[in-house]
């Protein structure tokens, strides 16, 4: 269940994913030197909309794909708050593919619906608030798109 995961903050302190049961998640994985790395600013624009109703995002920074979040846990912390005032919760950096993919990655990714492999920086997986993976969004799809938002609308009001 997602609940059992325990992860890392950006600071090295551990997180049981329970701390987040009866909310709603999107949880992204994140990269700072990527083409798509301005979507930091949606998944922020998010976070304030929705935040107060119980959508939380998460944001897990990964190095997978052509070494594109090459620093440290703190170094990623800087640019989040300096380039896009993030204010959302991030977590220490993972594999999200592979051999070495993280046991919250190998769950997600498994999940009906959103199975297969993580396809690039910011694949996004919207969770209810039972803990349901229940919509998968691809890379590319702007965390603002009306698709995503509608989803996130309709996972609130459940």
């Amino acid at each position: 269940m997602l609940y059992d995961f325990q992860v890392k903050r950006l600071n090295g302190t551990p997180v049981t994913l329970s701390d987040y049961r009866g909310k709603v998640l999107l949880i992204v994985n994140t990269a700072s030197e990527c083409g798509l790395t301005p979507q930091y600013k949606g998944l922020q624009e998010l976070h304030e909309a929705y935040q107060a109703q119980g959508l939380q995002v998460l944001g897990f920074p990964s190095n997978d794909f052509g070494a594109q979040e090459p620093g440290t846990n703190e170094q990623i912390g800087q640019f989040c708050a300096a380039n896009y005032g993030v204010g959302f919760d991030m977590f220490a950096k993972i594999p999200v593919k592979g051999e070495s993919q993280a046991p919250l990655y190998q769950y997600l990714t498994s999940q009906p619906g959103a199975e297969g492999e993580i396809r690039w920086n910011f694949d996004k997986f919207l969770v209810d608030r039972s803990g349901k993976v229940i919509k998968r969004f691809h890379p590319k799809t702007e965390p603002t798109d009306p698709e995503i938002v509608t989803a996130i609308q309709e996972a609130l009001k459940a």
